[in-house]
Order: structure tokens, then sequence, then C-alpha cells
């Protein structure tokens, strides 16, 4: 194996502003269990509600995300393919959704047992925070665990109000919003219903959703409670523009890919989700806590004609339910400190029913030829794990606290199932995958003094292939892509290293700093791609290594600042052979060599922002304040090849934000006003990742210089 080591910079988000002012510190979950961010032997960072609110209008995980370091967050200005999220190059080969990460949104799972999950189902208008964990205690969650984003909504207050907001901006972005929140007794609710359209940047990239998100929480006894949490999200329409050659970007990177327009290509989603969580308290240093929630999911998606294969669509019918149960608790009296102790586990299943068919422009053909239609499986994921973590606090004879020792383990089991109910098409829609991996993990933090600690951690953990990446396999004699459940792949290995440190000089300054090894050994590659269907193979072994270190500070009462920097040297670690195909003829048979950079994954990524408030950054100031942000990330490419067709260059644009605060009595008025991309830089947004056509498609632009504004109005009642 290669060895490098990249110095890096990444900033650990403070929680509010309030707190950084007085030296207060924020509570996340360091693992399965609570604990001091500063003491925690991990990368935790945290979003605040402000923070997510002045990052744009509120519609894409990835406005939020840029900030935090070993995070990409790619926009692809494409609400038919959802961003592109990868943790420190996990998720990266995604061409859809979320790979390789799990999202957890107020306890609740969102990731399916297969690792799959959908980030435009989370509801920024209504949330409080977000915490983004990375490195080995990631693995606590189980499959696919390269990182954990987790999401709150936010408590309601004493005094029940509404809140009505609005925000217009370019190419024809409306975005509504109204939210209720209030508490009467022990009940407490909020809800938010909001809605979004856009015409779009690109032709055929209009949209429009429609979202409602409601948590009701009851103190049902002193020691026990409950929250119950619904979310409804209905996007009945997504054009997809789909992604660009080079000579397509250059010549005019408005345009639709190859046949958009004609075949109509375009998504439609509906979800529903409903949730508990029911906690209770046996003493003040035991407590249980259940979850339990299930949902459906519809989505339907035109695809254009490729080569020899006809323009198609793809019906899937998702119903998913899941059980979780936990008990933790505080050991006080111990001879050499304390203990907190957690054991759990989690038994999650989806069900997803695929259909599959041709159209003619854009639409079903209405015929029971199984030429028209020819996919009808059922698929099933389930997974089956326990876990448990303590973190020991060891206090010497003098009563202190020099260490704290984090360990944990957690055992899964990882079921893929697939049925065909076509009988023409034989036995193809049949096969089973199942995985098993135990995930220790281990870290200790060094208190050194009250203003430093210094960490490591160590784990280990897995990532099992989808039900669509399982879908296809290979028919070697037709050198082809054939719609067969892959019953060859395996779960990718991977073994996570880190060091770190922690300093806070200042009540208004801090300094975390962390670098990090990361090998995999059977990563899940591109083995064939043919006209739009990819199959998959484990083949590789790879290594992610790089370093974070990051400032946080506020200069005066007026005036703070973050800045981040984060390198991440991913490469292939060993050679493997990969094909590309059309309509069965070879067009490119590549051994990709080992030193080759995994795609989809910038080498170099910074972030800046300068922040002033005229009357201070309390949650509830009155008055101006403004933000310039700057986003750099270096160059990448969209193909294992690292050929010259597929390098994205890298790029750096500067947004900036405006906001007005006043009130008349008791009710609220908030004006803000934005520009993002100021100096009108072309670039590329995201990239499709060894994207199959025989001149590849790639490419998804990002955004020219563009507008937003906004007001919002808050009324006690």
């Amino acid at each position: 194996m290669k060895s490098r080591i990249y110095l890096a910079g990444v900033l650990g988000l403070v929680s509010a502003t309030a707190q950084a002012q007085s030296g207060d510190e924020v509570t996340v979950q360091s693992g399965r269990l609570a604990q001091k961010q500063f003491d925690a032997p991990a990368s935790v960072r945290v979003i605040e509600g402000d923070a997510i609110r002045n990052a744009g209008v509120q519609v894409n995980l990835s406005e939020a995300l840029a900030q935090v370091p070993g995070v990409v967050a790619l926009n692809r200005n494409n609400y038919a393919q959802d961003v592109q999220i990868s943790i420190r190059g996990f998720g990266s080969r995604s061409a859809f959704g979320l790979r390789g990460i799990r999202l957890i949104t107020d306890g609740i799972p969102a990731t399916t047992p297969d690792g799959q999950g959908q980030s435009s189902t989370v509801s920024l208008t209504s949330a409080d925070r977000i915490e983004v964990l990375t490195g080995p205690l990631a693995q606590l969650y189980g499959n696919s665990a390269g990182g954990v984003i987790q999401t709150w909504t936010r408590e309601a207050g004493e005094q029940p109000q509404l809140d009505l907001s609005t925000t217009f901006g370019s190419y024809g972005l409306r975005r509504h919003d109204v939210q209720f929140s209030g508490r009467t007794g022990s009940v407490g609710i909020v809800a938010d219903y909001s809605t979004f359209e856009i015409d779009g940047y690109r032709k055929n990239s209009a949209a429009e959703r429609k979202q409602f998100n409601g948590v009701l929480t009851s103190q049902l006894q002193p020691d026990t409670k409950l929250k119950l949490v619904a979310n409804l999200f209905d996007m009945p329409m997504a054009q997809d523009p789909l992604g660009l050659t080079a000579d397509q970007l250059k010549a005019d990177p408005r345009q639709a890919g190859n046949r958009a327009e004609l075949d109509r290509t375009r998504k439609s989603v509906q979800q529903n989700q409903l949730g508990a969580v029911l906690l209770h308290q046996f003493s003040p240093s035991l407590e249980m806590q259940w979850r339990l929630y299930g949902g459906t999911r519809s989505n339907l998606q035109y695809q254009a004609k490729t080569f020899f294969n006809p323009s198609s669509w793809v019906d899937l019918q998702r119903d998913y339910v899941g059980l979780g149960g936990q008990l933790k608790g505080k050991e006080s009296n111990l001879k050499f400190g304390s203990m907190d102790w957690i054991l759990g586990f989690d038994l999650d299943q989806s069900s997803e029913r695929r259909n599959g068919g041709e159209t003619s422009s854009g639409e079903k053909i209405a015929t029971l030829s199984t030429s028209k239609v020819y996919r009808d499986e059922l698929s099933k994921a389930r997974n089956t794990d326990a876990f448990m973590q303590m973190n020991w606090h060891w206090v010497d004879a003098a009563g202190h606290n020099p260490f704290t020792i984090t360990s944990g383990l957690r055992y899964s089991r990882v079921q893929l199932d697939s049925v065909n109910y076509n009988p023409d098409s034989g036995d193809n829609g049949i096969g089973n995958l199942n995985s098993t991996a135990a995930s220790p993990v281990l870290g200790v933090t060094w208190h050194t003094t009250d203003q430093l600690n210094l960490y490591a951690n160590w784990g280990r953990g897995f990532e099992t292939p989808t039900l669509a990446e399982a879908a296809y396999s290979v028919a070697d004699s037709l050198n082809s892509v054939v719609p067969k459940f892959n019953q060859a792949l395996t779960a990718s290995k991977s073994q996570h290293s880190e060091i770190g440190a922690k300093w806070t000089p200042s009540s208004g300054q801090r300094l975390n700093a962390s670098l990090f090894k990361i090998s995999t050994e059977n990563e899940i590659v591109t083995a064939l791609s043919d006209s739009g269907k990819t199959a998959y193979v484990n083949a590789a072994q790879t290594l992610r290594q790089g370093a974070e270190l990051g400032w946080n500070s506020m200069w005066s009462e007026h005036w703070k600042s973050l800045f981040s920097m984060a390198w991440l040297d991913a490469t292939y670690d060993s050679k493997f052979d990969t094909k590309k195909t059309s309509g069965g003829v070879s067009v490119a048979d590549k051994s990709i060599p080992a030193g080759n950079r995994m795609p989809g994954i910038p080498q170099r990524q910074m972030y800046a922002s300068l922040q002033w408030a005229d009357q201070g950054f309390a949650p509830k100031a009155l008055g101006f304040s403004a933000s310039a942000d700057w986003v750099s990330r270096s160059a990448m490419w969209a193909s294992d090849m690292n050929d010259a067709v597929s390098r994205v260059a890298g790029y750096d644009v500067v947004n900036l934000r405006a906001r007005h605060r006043s009130q008349w009595g008791t009710v609220r008025l908030e004006a803000w006003a934005g520009v993002d991309n100021l100096t009108n830089r072309q670039y590329v947004g995201s990239v499709i990742v060894n994207q199959s056509a025989s001149t590849p498609q790639y490419f998804e632009p990002g955004l020219p210089r563009n507008w937003m504004t906004g007001i919002k109005l808050s009324v006690p009642l």
C-alpha cells in the first residue's frame, strides 16, 4: 500500500453563538452515547438552526453541509436525482440518492437496511440542528456507516406561535412555508407545511415539492416522554435534465442531455412516514428507549432511450418498518471513576416491488406484451443488529479526570432477497445475499487541560451492496449487462483510524484537528456499464487518507468567522478491470491501475465565512446582519479511469447574505436577500460517476450568478 499524509484544515462547528461566547458546551451523539462535543473522541460537527436558515432557501441539505469538512455535498440542481453527498469518500459512487452513509431524522432511521437513503425528505424549515459524525464511532450505526447525519426538529416553546415565510429567487424559484408551534400542559407540537417550485436553470429541469413535518411531544408521566413524528413528502413532478458531455457543457450548459426533452425524462415521488419514540427513566442513572416507525414510498421514473435500448419507465413501490430499543445507564461509584453504557438492538425491513417497461414519447405503452413490460420483482432488505458502547471516565486519586476511554461493538446481519413475478424472464430476478459483520470501535480522550483534549480512535465497518446495485449482472458470453440478481457480490470491509486534538484557548475561540486513515477490502466498483445499466463487482482495495484542521473565532460582539480546510487522498490501492459497452458492443476495456483516484471526490475543499451583526449574534438579536461565504473545491474525476475527458476543474464561489430583523410589540419581521456565485463563475456542480454512454454525459453544471430574497413573519398567538 502507498502511504500518504496530507495536512488539512477543518472546522468543528460550535453550537449557538451564545455558547461560543460563554464557553458552554453543546452535547452531541458521540457514537450511541450523548457526550460533550469537546470531550468526544471523534469528529462531530453541529450546524445550528440559524446557520441552516442562513445557508440558503432550505431546500437541499447541500446548502448547510458545505460548512462541514469531510463532507462533500454536491448540488446537481437536478431534483429528480437528489443531491450527491459523500463523507470521507463514502457515498461518492452514488448516481442518485444517498449511499454509504446513515441518515437519521428525530431518532428515526431514514436509511434502508441496504444503505439507500434520500436527503430530500428532510424538512429543513423546521430543523433545529444537524449533527454530522465521521470516523470510527460512526460504525456503531451499522451497514454503510461511512458517516452519520442526524437532524432534529425544534422543540415547541411555551408561547404558541405562527411563522409565515415566503422566498423568491432566480429561475422561477418559489418557496412558501407555514409553521405552528405551541404547548398546552404536558403536550407540545411543531407542525410545518412547505411548498417549493422552480422552473429550472436548464431545460427540462422544473420541479415541484410539497412537504409536511409534524412532531408531537407528550410528558406522559414525570419519568416518561413520548414523541410522535409524521413526515409527508410529495414531489408530483421533477424533470430530469440528465448529464452533459464535455462538448455540450462547453456549447450551452443550459441545455438538457441527450433525448431528455424528447423522452420527457422525469420522476415523481411520494413518501409517508410515521414514527414514535418512547423514553422512560427508571432512575437518574437508568433509562430505556423504544422506537417504532413505518412508511411507504412510491417512485416512478421515466428514462431516455439509449442506443439499442428503448426509452423506459421504472416503478418502485416500497413499504418499510422498523423497531429498536436501548437501555442506557451510568455507574457513578466505581473505584476509578464513572461509566456510561448503552445496550440496544435495531430490527429494520424494507420491501420494494419493482416494475419496468417501455415508453413512447415519455408515456407508458399500454400493452400486456412482455417486450413492453420487462420487470416485475419483489426485493426485500432486512437487518438484525445488536450494539453496545461504554464510556469510562477514569478519575485519579486527586479527583481529576485525565482520560475517557470509549469502547463499543455492533453485530449486524443484513439480508437481501429478490423474487421474480415475470415468468418470461426466467430466474433473472431471483437471488439473495446475506452478510454478517462485527464492528468493534475503541477510542480514548486525554484531557490534558481544561482547554485541550487529545484523542485517538479505531474501528471496523462494512458496506453491503444496495438492492439497486445487485439488480444487474454481467453476461460474459454476450459481453453485456442483464437484469439478473448479482449473487456474486459481497460486502466490503473497512478499517478506520483517527487521531485528533480539540483546543479552546478562550471562550470565543476553537481549534480542531484530526488525521485519519481508512483502508477497505472488496470495494464495490463498476464491472460493466451498458446503455444506462451497471453491474458491480468486488474488485479493489482502496485507501483514504486525510487530515482536518480548523478555526472558529468570535472576534468581538459584532464579528465572527468560520474557516475550514480538508484534504482527502482517496485512491484505489490495487488494480482492477472494468469494461464499458453500448448495446452489447464493447467500446472500452480498461485496467484501472493502483493509485488512480476514486471519482467524485475532490482532493481539497475549503470553506470560509465572515459574519457581522450590529446587535450581536444572540438568537433573537434585532437589527442588521450580513455574511460573506467562500467555497473552494479542487479538481476531481468523474470516472475510475482518470482520463482527460472525465476530469472536472476546480472552482471557487462567493456567496453573500444580508438580513434585517425588527419587532413591533410581540410581532417579529425578518427580511433577507442573498446572491450566490457572485463572480458568475462557470463550473461543474456535480458529476455522474462512471456514466456509461459511448460519449459520456458526466457533467451537471452549477448555477451562474443567482439571487434570492425572502421575508418571515412570526406572530405569538
